[in-house]
């Protein structure tokens, strides 16, 4: 079909939610090998999952780029891939009542642009004085806003899977982050989440276990930039912050899980009881 066709069927899409139409989807699972080793199973409930995404969102394409239904869905499936089994938590997945997708209920809008862009963004010292610089981003994800990404970055993820990388995850990590309006590495957790008594519980024995680990990185970064020691295999942009930490764990974990294991052992088994519940 051509492109025009596929834009047709992206905007249909956006009125009333169909399936995700075969060629499309098999092109997609070629595209992105993380999301062909899926089980069938799990691929058509991620198929059906992101066509129902498909139908809530809105693709906006910036700097002359037009969102095709190709790109749609690649995104679509990808930033769906965290919610595959959450609908199995004893909580249904979030608060609230409705499908799954409720995790990403904050926003409509998906801005879509060519390459990276650059923010200005401002800082203040501990002196109070304000500094100005200039951020490249490959994505972004407001809190009660629309996620920005890369078209590059998401076309590449095939091969960036290696290094653990994968935009689209990281930012739909940090919106299932902030889905009780903290932006603190740490989810909403069930009630009874790993056998703890309450949902406070829960909550401390997460941020222990991931603190002690984002320190551990954050060491590991600074040995290797400082004074020459060995690269972590996990992208340094995650000692920025504990919630960074959080978001490129995500992305390592759902895309290259075997190595993540082998580097992040204690944080497998939180992100197993969070993203596949029973």
């Amino acid at each position: 079909m051509s492109g025009g066709g596929w834009r047709r069927l992206l905007r249909l899409w956006q009125r009333t939610p169909r399936a995700i139409p075969e060629p499309l989807w098999r092109a997609t699972l070629a595209d992105y090998g993380f999301l062909g080793s899926l089980a069938p199973d799990e691929q058509e409930r991620l198929r059906a999952l992101s066509a129902e995404f498909l139908g809530e969102k809105e693709f906006h394409g910036a700097g002359g780029l037009q969102v095709t239904d190709q790109m749609a869905v690649a995104i679509a499936a990808q930033a769906c891939l965290p919610l595959l089994h959450l609908a199995a938590r004893p909580d249904g997945g979030a608060p609230g009542r409705g499908s799954v997708l409720r995790w990403y209920r904050d926003f409509v809008g998906i801005v879509v642009q060519p390459g990276e862009v650059v923010a200005r963004r401002d800082s203040i010292d501990e002196t109070g004085v304000v500094h100005q610089y200039d951020e490249v981003l490959a994505g972004e994800a407001m809190d009660q806003g629309p996620v920005m990404l890369s078209w590059q970055a998401v076309a590449e993820a095939g091969y960036s899977a290696d290094a653990g990388y994968n935009v689209v995850v990281h930012e739909f990590a940090h919106k299932l982050d902030m889905a009780d309006g903290l932006s603190d590495g740490c989810p909403p957790l069930p009630v009874g989440f790993m056998g703890a008594p309450s949902q406070a519980q829960a909550r401390r024995h997460w941020h222990g276990v991931w603190e002690e680990a984002y320190a551990q990185f954050c060491d590991a970064v600074v040995v290797a930039e400082r004074f020459g020691g060995a690269t972590p295999w996990l992208d340094s942009y995650a000692s920025q912050s504990l919630d960074e930490f959080f978001a490129v764990a995500c992305e390592a974990y759902f895309v290259n899980r075997p190595r993540f294991s082998a580097e992040f052992a204690a944080l497998v088994p939180l992100l197993d009881a969070f993203f596949r519940p029973g």
